[in-house]
Parts: C-alpha cells; structure tokens; sequence
C-alpha cells in the first residue's frame, strides 16, 4: 500500500479523485455553515431578551438530507455523485426541472483540481496533508465569503491553530516564523483596519479577514506576508474596478476580501518561496 501511495502515476490520482468527493462536501459547508451560525445568533438573541428559542428542525452539515430548494426533492445518493450527476441532469433537478447553480460541479472541480496538484506538487507525506486540509478551508472560506461576507470562525481559527501544529515538525517553516507569522498577519490587517477607520470613520474590512491572514502566516510563516498582502491588494483592486466599471458595482457596495486573501494563501502555498527568491534575486 505504501509503494503504491508513494507512486505519482496512482497516488495523484487517488487525491484528485478524494478532492472531487471533498468538494461535493465543500458545497455543504458553504450553504450551510452561514445558516448554521444565523440560527445560533438567533437562539442567543432570544436568550437575551429572556425569551424561549425559536423552534427549528434540526440543521447541521449532516442533516436535513440534502434537498432542491425550489420543489423539496430528496437528492438521493445516485444524483449526489460530484459532478456526474451534474452532466446527467443536464444541470436540472429530476424531479421539477429547476436549474442547478453551476457553483456545484464548479467548487467540485476546482478542488479536484488543487487537491490533485498538491499531490504531485508534495508527494506522498505530511507536508500534502497539510496542504489539502489548508487548501480546502481556503476553498470554503473564499465561497463563503463571497455569498454572505463573513469568514466563520469555525474555520479560520482551528486553521490558524493547525498551522501551529504542523510547523511544530517545521512542515512548512519553522516554529518561531509560523508564531511571528500569526501574529504579524492578524496584527497587520488589524491596523490597517484602525487606521482607515481613524481615517474615514468607516470600517474597510471586517475582523475576519484578520483571522484569517493570521492563519496564512501560521501555516506559511511570516516571510511569505509580503507577497501575500501585495497579490491580495492588487487581484482585489483589479477585480474592484472592474466591478465599479464594467458590472456597475456601487462605490458604497462592500467587496469581500477574503477571497483574495485565499487565493494569494493558495499561490503562496505552492510558490510563494520560489516568487519571493526570485525577486529577492532582481533586486
């Protein structure tokens, strides 16, 4: 078992192969976990007041069972299959015909796809363990933040944890740079927050996104923030722009940061090290 896991002919596929069931879970996590945190507020909120918890069915990641949202049908195991069962429904619900957001196949694919490079890009080990478990919190994290503008701290802060613990072995960078890292991501974003704030009286991001480049820094260590912060700010003001341009995106509409902040964490991850070099060299 070990020779044929250590083989990249079968081990990539293998991952490619978990990556695409992982997202098919991913799309739940997405749509759920917002509402999952909705309904806490809401008990608490009642709480509160000293009023009795409102009444709900029970709603977790594992149930209700998965249903389509315009007529109710269960979603059975044959039309749960990532991506297949997309194609063979023709992207429609078999039981009332109502279009399937193509988000679904979308996030399968796309985490199909990463998990399957993190395995050739690592090979067999801890390191692409690692790798996989901070690839999809960042998958997660960008989804939902692009739907709801929140980042869970469900997710960011086991993750900023995680990273602790995998540095312990120097997985990714050693222990003091994955420490100065968390701390130096969440207390950079921290002050620019305050700063712009101080500055506009608005707030320019939320306490998320602090989290969360605190993680980056935990896993990836402090010398990849850099490069981080600058791939973040400039996808994030390109993509702004040409929402307010092209998209007619209101100037007062707030844009999530997050998913920029998980796609500059993905590219670090991969070669993060080998950009920094590189620029290093062509100084």
């Amino acid at each position: 078992m070990s020779e044929l896991l250590s083989d990249p002919v079968a081990f990539v596929p293998l991952v490619t192969l978990l990556g695409l069931f992982v997202g098919s879970f991913l799309n739940v996590v997405i749509h759920r976990l917002p509402r999952m945190m909705e309904r806490e507020w809401l008990v608490q909120a009642a709480e509160m007041r000293g009023e009795p918890a409102p009444e709900s069915e029970r709603f977790n990641l594992a149930a209700p069972r998965s249903r389509c949202p315009h007529c109710g049908h269960l979603i059975s195991a044959l039309e749960n299959i990532p991506v297949v069962s997309y194609l063979f429904l023709r992207g429609r619900c078999g039981h009332c015909s109502a279009p399937i957001s193509r988000r679904y196949p979308m996030v399968e694919m796309l985490t199909a796809v990463l998990s399957g490079y993190a395995a050739w890009h690592f090979g067999f080990g801890l390191a692409v363990a690692g790798a996989l478990i901070f690839l999809w919190a960042m998958i997660a994290l960008a989804f939902i933040d692009l739907d709801t503008q929140l980042l869970p701290d469900d997710i960011t802060l086991p993750l900023l944890w995680l990273g602790l613990v995998f540095n312990l072995a120097g997985v990714y960078t050693d222990l003091p740079s994955a420490v100065v890292g968390a701390m130096a991501g969440y207390l950079t974003l921290w002050s620019i927050f305050w700063l712009f704030k101080l500055a506009t009286g608005k707030e320019g991001m939320g306490y998320g996104d602090f989290k969360l480049l605190g993680a980056i820094g935990a896993w990836l260590g402090w010398q990849t923030l850099p490069l981080t912060i600058l791939l973040s700010s400039v996808v994030g003001a390109v993509v702004g722009i040409s929402l307010i341009a092209f998209a007619r995106h209101g100037r007062n509409v707030p844009i999530p940061f997050g998913p920029y902040l998980a796609t500059a964490g993905i590219i670090a991850l991969f070669w993060g090290e080998a950009i920094t070099q590189r620029y290093l060299g062509a100084l």
